[in-house]
């Protein structure tokens, strides 16, 4: 446990020491929040008013509140797995700069080293993804906040499920990285790819029945649901409350992606923490498994 401790300090500390990979992850979700805000913003509140009754009209407070709302969802959702790539490249660069073999021949455990790498990017992660929500609750805050403490905390709770599953899609990953090139390119593909895999940046609901089937299959879509959901449930049961039909509101959950369907059912919340939870679990057991492997073939 010494030996984790230690390791894991080391790695959070090479991270934190690296300006470069740092400022690169802290300033990944305020350059993402400028952008939205300055161009998907009229894009989202066209898509919600396109949605409303004819008839029916709400206030631009609470208009506002839900384009804030949506906004910071798709934020967080791409920066729980973005940044989790970029603090994890440290991983890559103690191969390339030859550290790795050096503890590979040491006598530590490759499930330790392995999760010395995972623990470390989490927390990592973890502190730049808390702190950019901070940000996004601000912004939604001037916006219209309608969000209760519950959702807060569920919030939080989603971002660190999240934060979870985008480490270990970035071990894994990374794993077979040993350039500096290489983490370039992977680095621009998860950057630009992840949204919309995850319908952050396009609802799933705007795509082909064909890939809406498809990306059901992909978790990552699911955490994206469980941010919308508790970003913006609060914001929805007041424009409830103000008499949009229960039937609108349901037609604009689908639309939001936070109700999300498996072939046609409705995935329940509880589905979705479990896919999360068991996605996690599976794929740190294979990176923990491939760093075993690696240690015997030396």
């Amino acid at each position: 446990m010494k030996t984790f401790l230690i390791l894991t300090k080391r790695n959070v500390k090479l991270f934190f020491k690296d300006k470069g990979m740092f400022f690169t992850s802290l300033i990944t979700p305020a350059i993402l929040l400028v952008l939205y805000a300055t161009f998907l913003g009229n894009v989202y509140r066209d898509s919600f008013t396109s949605n409303l009754p004819e008839y029916f009209t709400l206030s631009e407070d609470l208009i506002d509140g839900l384009v804030a709302s949506q906004l910071i969802s798709s934020i967080l959702a791409v920066s729980c797995v973005t940044v989790a790539f970029c603090s994890n490249f440290l991983m890559v660069q103690d191969k390339v700069n030859g550290t790795v073999k050096d503890l590979r021949i040491s006598p530590v455990k490759p499930s330790l080293l392995s999760m010395s790498y995972y623990i470390s990017t989490m927390i990592s992660t973890l502190l730049i993804c808390f702190a950019a929500a901070s940000v996004c609750l601000i912004y939604v805050s001037f916006s219209g906040w309608y969000m209760t403490v519950s959702d807060v905390l569920f919030l939080l709770l989603d971002i660190f499920l999240l934060v979870l599953f985008g480490t270990a899609l970035s071990s894994i990953i990374n794993f077979f990285l040993s350039t500096q090139g290489q983490i370039s390119a992977v680095g621009t593909i998860i950057s630009a790819g992840y949204g919309f895999l995850c319908g952050a940046y396009m609802p799933i609901s705007s795509f082909s029945n064909g890939l809406q089937k498809a990306l059901s299959f992909f978790p990552g879509t699911y955490g994206t649901s469980l941010i919308r959901n508790h970003s913006m449930r609060g914001v929805l049961n007041e424009i409830q409350n103000q008499g949009v039909p229960s039937e609108v509101i349901e037609k604009i959950k689908d639309s939001l992606d936070c109700n999300l369907y498996f072939f046609g059912n409705k995935v329940e919340f509880s589905a979705m923490y479990i896919i999360l939870t068991v996605t996690v679990t599976v794929i740190i057991a294979a990176y923990i498994l491939l760093n075993i492997f690696k240690k015997n073939k030396v």
